[in-house]
């Protein structure tokens, strides 16, 4: 389908071995088009571009993919029978020679001046453009300092993505209902009035917890403001009182929730401002776990999505994390949705899952407190599985961002009779691969916390810089918290900062502190 774009050359300017490494895009012209098309033939219209383009590639007939708008962006040569020149800029023009499509705009400046001048310039004209822009990418230009630099994890080290303000719509919420998460917790969504927000067609909003449902005052029938930055979940940040109606109404979380099974009933987590299910296995809460197992974040079985494991757990092939890999190629066949091909390709899918880090694996269980930061920080302090359930409670706490409350929640998990069968049956399936020791760097044995929007980074990014630094992140604001970066809109955790009076950093002092050791 790449072949039926206009800008893919299928012939380059001389002979030679490459590989490249781009992106196919949709402009909003071309997404109006193929939506007016759409809504012609009464077929569903994409809701932004990216979902256009990725799903014309997808396209099984070429000549559908071929009628389409669709473009190339090329960045960066992966391998080449050429010597290659000796910095990135260089490459692009190396790129255009040989015909292939290179964004014009890419520019070569000399120091952060420069990055933070072209950032202006785009934060202010990225609307005039055809294709959606969520931020700039910077990258060291000479190739030498480039390897020197190295990766960590997925990230280069040479390369951050300096992202802009989220984009901020209205709307009104229609409703709050509660949404039961893996481990329990009940999270408050916002129902809206459908917006689009960044390209994307929202409808949800996440309102995180009661705390924030009070100091936010969002009641039923407010017009709020939503934002949605780069792929993160759509979130209620503000309500503007003005626009409030008579007949607004007060959200009061209930005593009990059907959905908990058991009773019902409730419970405060404590220390933490989220309210979770007494009953802790219901069937909405295991399978919320199973999705979350096969998931991108753990061991991420591409083709196990939700749909596909909860027609496995109607027809009683998946129960457990370990039914998933028991599953054979006849268990499937029989299954609407399934043949021969596709069949094979989850079984051959599974199959290729059946090794995994310290760090996923522990993400994997769904452990009470534990996300993808503790996880890491726990790995690389225990470096195997068989350390991590030895584990006492005093050596967990010792370790840097894991406080009392979490301590306490991974110390029972491992000593439940429950959970100790879940890891036996594991243990035949899949290999837990030990974890590399921890390197140094300028902010090693320091401890961060990120709440509130950042303008430069997303929350993510900002998160693997500090990790390759040598430090860590944590969720949660301790005593032993060394910073806590704050950006627009902050939550709880920029209040309880105050409170153990541990130092606050704006953005600005964050960006010193990466580039000088200093805030």
């Amino acid at each position: 389908n790449v072949r039926t774009i206009s800008s893919m050359p299928l012939l380059l300017a001389r002979p030679v071995d490459v590989i490249v490494e781009g992106e196919v895009w949709m402009g909003k012209k071309g997404l109006a088009a193929l939506n007016d098309l759409r809504r012609k033939k009464e077929e569903p219209e994409f809701a932004n571009p990216r979902n256009a383009a990725a799903g014309s590639v997808r396209q099984l007939d070429p000549r559908i993919a071929a009628e389409r708008s669709l473009d190339t962006f090329i960045y960066d040569v992966a391998q080449s029978s050429e010597t290659l020149p000796p910095s990135q800029s260089q490459e692009l023009g190396y790129l255009r020679q040989l015909g292939f499509h290179v964004n014009a705009e890419a520019l070569c400046v000399s120091g952060i001046e420069g990055v933070i001048e072209y950032w202006k310039k785009w934060s202010e004209r990225k609307d005039a453009e055809d294709y959606l822009i969520d931020g700039i990418v910077a990258k060291v230009d000479r190739r030498d300092y480039q390897e020197a630099l190295g990766y960590t994890g997925k990230a280069p080290r040479f390369a951050v993505a300096f992202k802009f303000p989220a984009e901020q719509v209205t709307t009104i919420v229609e409703d709050i209902v509660l949404q039961i998460g893996r481990t329990g917790i009940l999270t408050p969504v916002a129902h809206l009035k459908s917006v689009t927000v960044g390209g994307v067609v929202v409808s949800r909003a996440t309102l995180h917890n009661e705390d924030q449902i009070r100091r936010l005052d969002v009641r039923i029938g407010d017009t709020v403001v939503v934002q949605r930055a780069g792929d993160v979940i759509p979130e209620v940040v503000q309500v503007i009182p003005e626009l409030r109606k008579k007949n607004a109404k007060r959200y009061a979380f209930p005593k009990k929730v059907a959905e908990c099974e058991g009773d019902g009933s409730i419970e405060r987590v404590p220390g933490m401002a989220a309210w979770r299910c007494v009953y802790r296995n219901s069937a909405v809460q295991m399978r919320r776990r199973l999705h979350h197992f096969a998931g991108k974040h753990a061991f991420d079985i591409e083709g196990l999505g939700p749909k596909t494991l909860d027609l496995l757990v109607d027809e009683g092939l998946v129960t457990t994390y370990a039914d998933i890999f028991t599953l054979e190629e006849g268990d499937l066949i029989s299954l609407e949705r399934f043949a021969e091909v596709s069949a094979k390709k989850l079984i051959r899918n599974i199959d290729a899952k059946r090794r995994i880090p310290l760090d996923r694996f522990l993400i994997s269980l769904s452990i009470p407190q534990v996300g993808e930061e503790t996880a890491r920080d726990i790995a690389a302090h225990f470096r195997t599985l068989a350390a991590v359930e030895r584990a006492s409670e005093e050596s967990l706490k010792a370790i840097n961002g894991v406080g009392e409350i979490v301590a306490e929640a991974v110390y029972a998990w491992f000593r439940s009779a429950e959970h100790r069968k879940t890891l036996e049956a594991l243990s035949k399936e899949v290999v837990i691969e030990e974890a590399k020791e921890q390197g140094k760097g300028t902010l090693s044995g320091k401890t961060f916390v990120l709440t509130g929007t950042l303008t430069g980074f997303s929350r993510d990014a900002a998160a693997e810089k500090i990790r390759s630094m040598g430090g860590s992140v944590s969720h949660a604001v301790s005593k032993k918290t060394s910073y806590v970066v704050a950006g627009a809109n902050p939550g709880s955790k920029y209040d309880d900062a105050k409170k153990l009076g541990i130092p606050l950093l704006d953005e600005e002092a964050f960006l010193r502190l990466l580039v000088s050791g200093r805030p």
